[in-house]
């Protein structure tokens, strides 16, 4: 039988990569961004079906709860199943500890965050519910073990991550549901300029 994966922030960078991997080994994919990204998903798209997997784009905000329930509810309507969640989103904006805003640390938050929480907490409700298991995947950082100069915000996104995976891996096992966490430095993307 098919797998099926979910990869947020997949329109460019890590999430472009992952969801291209995903395809060569065999599996199908939803790609997922905000909505400025549809033309970058599009393409994304065609360049999975080009390898003989299929695959669909759903717009939405993982900082919103009820979208990441759409994107997870419309990929098991389209596609089956779901498998495989990689909860990749994020944002990432410098500032310094006396200059952040209160806007800029929730949005760092919310997306980096809590769209892991929800994207976890979703995909798990759907694979209990299938009775397979499955693996569920975050993006922490080497700034979830380290922090840097103006990366506060970014650095407890990240230290959230890995305290959601570990809790998730914990509760979740019991249901053959692996959550693991990857921790990449300073990567050559759009998101690293």
């Amino acid at each position: 039988m098919t797998r099926v994966a979910i990869v947020t922030g997949a329109a460019q960078g890590i999430g472009r990569a992952i969801a291209l991997r995903l395809a060569s080994d065999g599996i199908d994919v939803t790609v997922n961004d905000i909505n400025s990204k549809q033309a970058e998903l599009e393409n994304l798209v065609d360049e999975i079906k080009s390898l003989g997997r299929n695959a669909i784009s759903i717009l939405g905000d993982v900082s919103k709860e009820v979208e990441v329930q759409r994107l997870v509810a419309k990929t098991v309507e389209e596609l089956g199943s779901l498998d495989i969640m990689v909860a990749n989103a994020g944002v990432f904006t410098p500032a310094s500890l006396l200059d952040i805003t209160d806007e800029n640390f929730d949005r760092i938050m919310n997306v980096n965050c809590k769209g892991v929480l929800y994207c976890y907490r979703a995909a798990a409700v759907q694979m209990i519910r299938q009775g397979k298991g499955g693996r569920i995947i975050g993006a922490s950082s080497v700034r979830g073990l380290q922090s840097g100069i103006f990366e506060v915000a970014y650095s407890v996104s990240k230290f959230g991550v890995r305290a959601i995976t570990q809790t998730a891996a914990l509760e979740w096992g019991v249901h053959n549901i692996t959550v693991n966490a990857y921790a990449p430095g300073l990567i050559d993307t759009p998101m690293g300029e």
